[in-house]
């Protein structure tokens, strides 16, 4: 099974075009804004190279991570070490892939596991930053929506682009 680095590469821009119409202010931008203290002059002031590079980065590195919670081969592959000792691997190896290489392979499976990893790994992070921040949970609700939706959606994009 060859990692796909153009679904990791497209799935990490999914960050970047939820977050355009997220936090939009005919969405929730209006209600960010309110919860976090920013200002229109305030937004003006950040360094958007900076910002946008970043985002880019570690949503590259989210992507990159959500083949091992979506893709249930990966886990089958990490049990013999990893790609380099496919060739050397037991034979139950490559009868439980011909049987099995590409169940649970689709849009609607990844999209299954990027949503629980939304609501299990992303709620619970952004809740407890924003618990200890004084946060309301309109902040926690907005954001950690943002993070279900865009994981929903990565998650899809990696499992089922083969």
């Amino acid at each position: 099974m060859e990692f796909n680095y153009l679904a990791v590469l497209v799935a990490a821009l999914v960050t970047l075009l939820v977050g355009f119409v997220w936090y939009s202010p005919k969405v929730f931008g209006t209600i960010w804004m309110n919860e976090t203290g920013m200002t229109e002059e305030k937004a003006k002031q950040s360094n958007m190279v900076k910002v946008f590079g970043l985002t880019i980065f570690y949503s590259l590195m989210l992507a990159f991570i959500l083949p091992a919670l979506t893709i249930h081969q990966m886990s089958a592959l990490g049990m013999i070490g990893g790609p380099e000792f496919i060739e050397t691997a037991k034979p139950s190896y490559a009868a439980f892939m011909a049987d099995y290489g590409d169940a649970f392979r689709t849009f609607k499976h990844g999209a299954f596991h990027g949503f629980f990893a939304g609501l299990f790994i992303a709620l619970p992070i952004t809740a407890i930053n924003a618990l200890f921040e004084q946060k309301s949970w309109k902040y926690i609700l907005v954001n950690a929506g943002y993070w279900i939706v865009s994981l929903t959606i990565m998650g899809a994009i990696i499992c089922g682009w083969e």
